[in-house]
């Protein structure tokens, strides 16, 4: 009897643990997947080839995510790099009921009241695009190059912390991620730990 329940444990955290044991690893093709933003408008990640693409996992009632928000940061960002050319996709992957969702009106809302800047935010209720790339946290930041290539995964920056004063002392893997590939040169970092909150599924 013991033995069945003990499998049946197993059983089911592997199965939790699945979409994490096969997120997409820097190097390989990134996941194509399609969603709808906030304004009701459908996205096709393969639509997008021939552009940097940014994905950032989003979560407003996050502290690590107002970190970055309140301070300014990640508007700045958004709004540096859609400048360049580069496609910003804000990612909302919690389920309904949980920590973090909105509707599209909801999001729309917030964009306007913060500032922010993406080129759209992506609702993924379900989760699907958040495990397809094994996306852990609020902020999960990756980067895709030109080629559909996955060049960064990780955190945002090196200060793991919801102190707005780290912002500024802090060293930025995205922008270096993306100043370095629009350069032509190799990511001195392309994988870090994410940190902030985990992403509610």
């Amino acid at each position: 009897m013991l033995k069945k329940i003990s499998a049946a444990l197993l059983g089911g955290f592997l199965l939790f643990a699945l979409p994490n044991a096969h997120a997409v690893q820097v190097g390989a093709a990134a996941p194509d997947f399609q969603g709808t933003d906030s304004n009701g408008h459908v996205h096709k990640l393969s639509s997008y080839r021939g552009k940097f693409v940014v994905l950032e996992w989003h979560n407003q009632g996050c502290p690590y995510v107002k970190k970055h928000y309140t301070s300014g940061n990640m508007q700045r960002l958004q709004k540096q790099w859609t400048k360049k050319g580069v496609v910003w996709l804000s990612i909302l992957s919690s389920a309904p009921g949980k920590e973090g969702y909105v509707d599209g009106k909801q999001e729309n809302i917030y964009l306007k009241k913060i500032k922010a800047a993406p080129t759209a935010a992506i609702l993924d209720p379900t989760g699907a695009i958040g495990k397809l790339y094994g996306a852990k946290t609020t902020p999960h930041m990756f980067v895709i190059n030109q080629q559909g290539k996955l060049i960064y995964n990780g955190a945002i920056d090196d200060k793991e912390s919801t102190d707005i004063a780290d912002v500024p002392k802090s060293r930025n893997y995205v922008s270096e991620a993306l100043s370095a590939a629009f350069a032509g040169k190799a990511v001195e970092v392309p994988t870090t730990r994410p940190y902030g909150c985990g992403v509610k599924y």
